[in-house]
């Protein structure tokens, strides 16, 4: 009895179970390894950028390989899924149905497809990365996570926003650049404005020096033309990228104390606050 037993199941393991369960075995396997196979096949050190900090270089290598492994787990996958049905259905059936298969997904999960691809973009091109503060569809914070479908941010208040990548369209990276915009209100009497703007288009001259952090001579507008006791003067220049907020009062006692020496402003008279754009 028993024998005949072992002799009919015998060709169904052997015709049927293990070509079902071969191929998911050794994608499980390759899974396990994906992380060690994505390190050997591609040199993910070279694909971070060599201006970034330490910290964003490893966010950015974790996330590469992260990303690379994957990709091979879900190739692994796909691959046992097509091999456990080749014996079972015809090489014809097979090709319809993973044709058929493959339409029906790509037609019902565009969204997140889009989603991945632009994730995958923003991922190769380092656009921003992980630790840089920007702003996506009016929403500022500092990056968190990116991953193929999302990108987190860290709001100032604490609060965490999930935005799909393929719902991002502009970036404003507030961590990159070659400068810092930088201004600063300053209110004087009107009755001495005239000597008040010549004092200061020459000051803007010699402040480059006194002030290293100071690109280049600041321009002298007035953003309200509307006269009264007191006119309000902006100050418009370029500071050394990531110094603006330590330059701006500075620079706001640097212009205060030429312009009370000068006799333009009391003493006791206060400036505008600095105000940054």
């Amino acid at each position: 009895m028993l024998d005949f037993y072992a002799q009919s199941i015998r060709p169904i393991l052997a015709f049927y179970v293990l070509p079902i369960l071969i191929p998911f075995i050794v994608a499980y396997l390759v899974h396990i390894l994906s992380e060690q196979i994505a390190r050997r096949l591609i040199p993910i050190g070279r694909l971070a950028r060599h201006r970034q900090t330490k910290a964003q270089r490893q966010a950015r290598r974790q996330t590469l390989l992260s990303l690379v492994s994957a990709l091979i787990t879900s190739v692994a996958f796909l691959v046992a899924f097509l091999a456990a049905l080749a014996p079972i259905v015809g090489l014809d059936s097979l090709i319809w149905m993973v044709g058929l298969f493959g339409a029906g997904i790509g037609f019902s999960a565009k969204p997140f497809i889009g989603d991945v691809m632009t994730g995958m973009m923003f991922i190769l091109e380092a656009d921003f990365d992980v630790g840089e503060k920007i702003e996506i569809s009016g929403i500022e914070g500092v990056v968190e996570e990116i991953n193929l479908r999302t990108t987190q941010l860290r709001g100032d208040e604490g609060e965490v926003y999930i935005i799909p990548n393929g719902e991002i369209r502009a970036v404003r990276n507030f961590s990159r650049g070659r400068f810092t915009p930088i201004r600063v209100k300053i209110r004087v009497p009107s009755t001495r404005l005239k000597r008040a703007v010549g004092l200061l288009e020459d000051m803007g001259a010699v402040a480059v020096q006194d002030l290293p952090n100071l690109l280049e001579p600041w321009r002298v507008i007035a953003e309200d033309a509307t006269m009264s006791d007191t006119t309000e003067l902006t100050l418009i220049s370029q500071a050394k990228f990531g110094t603006g907020a330590e330059l701006r009062p500075r620079l706001l006692a640097y212009v205060q104390d030429h312009l009370q020496e000068a006799g333009i402003l009391e003493s006791d008279a206060q400036p505008a606050s600095p105000h940054a754009t």
